[in-house]
């Protein structure tokens, strides 16, 4: 793909200032990390990424959230892959064969897969790692994604032991996993960290600390060198990769950069190749200046806020989760707020799946006024009013564009309603902590990347056994639909079935979608190798530098519409909503 390129123009020097600084800084601190530092590897072959937040952790059955999972699509591999462009690959497996019946799937291991010890790659290995993602005492956030298996949803439970689990190992190279019910996306979710293999032998000797560097033990293309706390982690390569011969880039940094700015600078200063965003504040800036390696892809994922529903004062108030819905102007938002070509959204499950249609509510074909005077018909019905207003709290990670998001959505429903809200952002675990333990949430920004593209990658959020179900929502209607279409083998009847229970839920608000994602980053031109996915994962070992590569940046998109698929931003966008108050 050719990127968009414009001419340099003059900008006020207060933005020239903030955007041009580089060396060390009091934002950037020491800009020694960012140069290749104390990595032996030649400066050319080192691939510097910012990764938005720090990551919880580096096991992969107990990590959540992108900037592991970034991570952790380096070190591991699953029995299944992607390539470049997102399409499912041999992985650790090179072959399989499905039953007549979908129930059945056998996988046979390559047999030159190494451990980054050295170790053959056994599928002992794999039946190990399967286990331990569905055993209770594991916690994992993704363990119900897993269950297709055979007794997977028993297990985590509590009802059987992990040994039940529908996973053989056949004989040294050969898996085999029984299903309850064909699923067609099966092969899809064995890319993903739930089902990562594990090195028996490391994780029982060093017990809780496997995944620190030094002794973590990876079978992907690159393995844990170093893991500097707010900082960066550094991969090398693994030179016992069954591909290590195709792997170029030999070191990998990737960076905890929370701040877009400072991804700016950095990224300006030759400190970085890889932004992991950029700030929805300077889209006309970046346009302008640096098109041609500002980078837009659609993304599978929905942008959205959370209720938590065992709490006041969303439990048991669904006319006031409704108003605040509907006070929402979610074209405003994107149009003059996000403005990367981010989509206004009514449903949770984001567009791009040919044979699903998302369940958005009647209201979503309403206009903004309307929406507006059913909103303060229900905050009256919730019981609120101008002289008794609504008092919430509003949760978000620390982020300078999840920041201008939640001043916009607020700043509209205190103008609209009459609601007074205090902003509290949190670094990224205690965020994620204080949504996991539920005492202290009211509204708090969400969001999900798929990890699959089939519905129930976002559905099974609201499943009341959910690891992921911060939101408290429980529905037996809801979930007894989503069992049925786990066993349903008609893809009609199964699309019907989702589109039910999805119905169901976006009745009951849990949530309140906002808009459906896209990337936004930028890419060095001296990086070669990235290609668009709507997953937006990108393994760095099919990146590689080239010393011509002045212009050449894989992108498809035209002069006139750097986003494919997405609208072209207006010519004029005026300047982000901002309701005033502080953080």
């Amino acid at each position: 793909m050719k990127c968009v390129r414009t001419g340099l123009i003059a900008l006020s020097l207060g933005l020239i200032v903030l955007l041009g600084a580089c060396g060390k800084t009091s934002d950037e601190g020491d800009t020694s990390l960012f140069s290749g530092g104390n990595s032996d590897a030649p400066a050319g072959l080192i691939l510097r990424r910012g990764n938005g937040e720090e990551p919880q952790t580096l096991d992969p059955h107990r990590a959540t959230g992108v900037p592991a999972s970034n991570i952790l699509r380096d070190l591991f591999e699953g029995l299944t892959a992607e390539s470049a462009n997102g399409e499912i690959i041999p992985g650790a497996a090179h072959r399989w064969n499905i039953s007549a019946d979908g129930l059945t799937y056998t996988f046979y291991l390559d047999p030159e897969g190494r451990w980054s010890n050295g170790d053959a790659v056994s599928a002992k290995d794999f039946v190990f790692g399967l286990r331990r993602s569905v055993t209770p005492e594991t916690a994992s956030a993704y363990g119900s994604m897993l269950a297709p298996i055979k007794n997977a949803t028993e297990i985590l439970a509590g009802e059987k032991m992990p040994g039940s689990l529908g996973v053989t190992a056949l004989d040294e190279f050969t898996v085999q996993i029984h299903l309850n019910a064909p699923t067609a996306y099966f092969l899809g979710i064995l890319n993903h960290s739930s089902t990562y293999p594990l090195h028996q032998v490391s994780v029982k000797a060093a017990g809780g600390s496997f995944s620190h560097p030094g002794k973590l033990v990876s079978n992907g293309a690159y393995q844990l060198s170093e893991w500097m706390v707010r900082s960066f982690v550094e991969l090398k390569k693994n030179p016992y990769y069954r591909d290590a011969e195709n792997v170029q880039i030999e070191t990998v940094r990737f960076y905890v950069l929370p701040d877009q700015s400072t991804e700016i600078k950095l990224f300006r200063s030759g400190a970085l190749e890889w932004t992991n965003d950029v700030p929805i504040g300077q889209y006309q800036w970046l346009l302008e200046n640096m098109a041609d390696e500002l980078v837009l892809s659609p993304w599978m994922g929905s942008y959205f806020l959370g209720f938590n529903l065992s709490r006041e004062p969303f439990r048991g108030n669904k006319a006031l989760r409704t108003a605040l819905a509907l006070a929402v102007d979610r074209d405003l938002l994107t149009e003059k707020v996000t403005r990367f070509g981010e989509q206004p959204a009514y449903a949770l499950v984001p567009p791009g799946n040919p044979d699903y249609t998302p369940q958005e509510p009647e209201w979503a074909g309403w206009t903004q006024a309307e929406r507006d005077l059913a909103a303060m018909e229900y905050y009256q019905l919730a019981g609120y009013s101008e002289e008794k207003p609504l008092t919430l709290e509003f949760r978000y990670n620390t982020s300078e564009n999840h920041k201008k998001v939640a001043l916009a959505v607020t700043s509209m429903w205190r103008q609209k309603l009459g609601v007074q809200s205090r902003l509290i952002n949190e670094e990224w675990k205690v965020f994620l902590q204080n949504r996991r333990h539920k005492v202290l949430t009211q509204v708090f920004r969400a969001g999900w990347i798929s990890d699959y593209n089939d519905p129930v990658s976002f559905l099974g959020l609201l499943e009341s056994s959910s690891g992921n179900n911060d939101y408290v929502y429980s529905s037996k209607n809801f979930d007894s639909l989503l069992s049925q279409a786990g066993e349903e083998r008609i893809p009609l009847r199964r699309r019907r079935l989702l589109q039910a229970a999805e119905a169901i839920m976006i009745a009951d608000l849990p949530v309140l979608p906002l808009y459906t994602y896209v990337t936004k980053r930028l890419v060095s031109r001296r990086l070669q190798g990235w290609q668009h996915n709507v997953m937006d994962h990108h393994y760095s070992r099919y990146m590689y530098f080239e010393a011509t590569a002045a212009d050449t940046i894989v992108n498809d998109s035209p002069a006139a519409a750097p986003v494919a698929g997405l609208a072209s931003p207006a010519e004029n966008p005026q300047q982000p909503v901002d309701s005033g108050e502080g953080g």
